[in-house]
């Protein structure tokens, strides 16, 4: 069997290193090639391409890279079509990806697609998800209720396997006596700041959230700030650090972000992934995110969901106070974060609810959700090598 894996994100690449570990462990034989990050690469596949070259959020970024993001898709489509796999999965980045898999479909539409991460078509543009079914075969799900509303908007079959954060929980909360009685020091805390994981986004956010800093008031508490960032943007966030004359400390790369989580009390976070990850690691969070303001207007003309934040939607409650574009001041991230490092009402109903979280998130059966979309994966090669 022969898979193709496009990520184009570094969300989407952690997603991909799991879905190749659990394809090899299904059938040790299947080639895989990819467009992923180092995660990927470390899990034993070559990316085409660096994944910084097409990693960007937001219309503006988008469309200043522009000529570079059509020169990978038309690069992607043609190694895709080269290497005739049996199955083509996508993951995540939908202007990049989506388009990948379009293309590929009309040339070849004997190759199977499998789509990992739904796009949020109950929030906003239901209409994606009709359009969907004309070159994705199945959508593999990381929210429970995303299956029900494929189903309800005529999107593709899906299938909720689970977050892949479930698969990790031991990494992401405390392991030790020494990591746990980090977490529960009230006078000394650690305390994470995740302004996203893209270019664009870091140097929206970060100079806010640090700025921030200087207003949070806890007496008897000074908190030790901790920026996890990505090796290709360690220069960026260090040269944001330093001319913010900060006391603020950077660790580079996955295994530092997980130690990170596991002794962190609290978390100031660009909305996204992250917010989920820090929910389930029981970590009480303050979320904000800003654009640029030609992009929220047409934001809010589109976007329909209570919330952009993934634990409340799951959890159907704005249990993770959030602050959005306006709404993002310096004096109310401060407020807010002051009063989840305490022990407290605030920092109690973050944890209480994210108990129920995990019981929510967790899907049915033993198996790890990169298990589930494997043999997912597997199915529909298999379905396809037979027509």
């Amino acid at each position: 069997m022969r898979v193709f894996i496009v990520a184009g994100e570094a969300s989407g690449d952690q997603l991909g290193a799991s879905l190749i570990r659990a394809l090899h462990t299904l059938d040790p034989t299947v080639e895989i090639a990819c467009v992923g990050g180092a995660q990927m690469e470390a899990a034993g596949t070559k990316s085409l391409f660096p994944l910084s070259d097409i990693a960007v959020m937001g219309l503006g970024p988008v469309i200043r890279r522009l000529p570079t993001i059509i020169r990978r898709i038309n690069q992607s489509v043609a190694a895709v079509l080269d290497f005739r796999p049996d199955v083509l999965v996508t993951i995540d980045s939908p202007d990049f990806s989506k388009r990948v898999a379009k293309r590929v479909h009309k040339r070849n539409p004997g190759i199977g697609t499998v789509h990992w991460v739904c796009p949020s078509v109950w929030a906003w543009r239901p209409g994606r998800a009709p359009a969907m079914r004309r070159y994705i075969d199945h959508v593999l799900c990381l929210l429970p209720f995303e299956p029900a509303a494929l189903e309800r908007l005529n999107g593709p079959p899906g299938t909720y396997i689970g977050h892949p954060a479930i698969e990790r929980l031991a990494e992401f909360r405390p392991g030790n006596t020494e990591e746990r009685a980090r977490r529960d020091d009230v006078a000394r805390p650690p305390v994470l700041l995740l302004p996203g994981s893209r270019l664009s986004e870091i140097r929206r956010m970060l100079p806010e959230f640090l700025a921030s800093l200087d207003l949070v008031s806890v007496p008897g508490c000074d908190p030790d700030w901790l920026i996890p960032t990505l090796p290709h943007l360690e220069a960026e966030v260090r040269a944001i650090v330093g001319a913010s004359g900060r006391n603020v400390q950077v660790a580079v790369g996955e295994a530092s972000k997980l130690a990170a989580f596991r002794s962190a009390r609290a978390a100031l976070a660009a909305s996204g992934t992250v917010t989920l990850e820090l929910a389930l690691a029981g970590i009480p969070t303050i979320a904000a995110y800003r654009v640029a303001n030609w992009e929220a207007a047409i934001a809010r003309r589109l976007i329909t969901a209570p919330s952009a934040i993934l634990p409340n939607l799951v959890l159907g409650e704005n249990v993770v106070p959030e602050f959005i574009q306006e709404a993002m001041t310096r004096e109310k991230l401060a407020t807010h974060l002051a009063g989840i490092l305490v022990d407290g009402p605030a920092r109690q109903a973050q944890i209480d609810a994210f108990a129920r979280l995990e019981a929510l998130m967790r899907p049915m059966g033993a198996k790890t959700p990169s298990q589930q979309a494997a043999e997912i994966v597997m199915a529909l090669a298999l379905q396809k090598a037979k027509h």
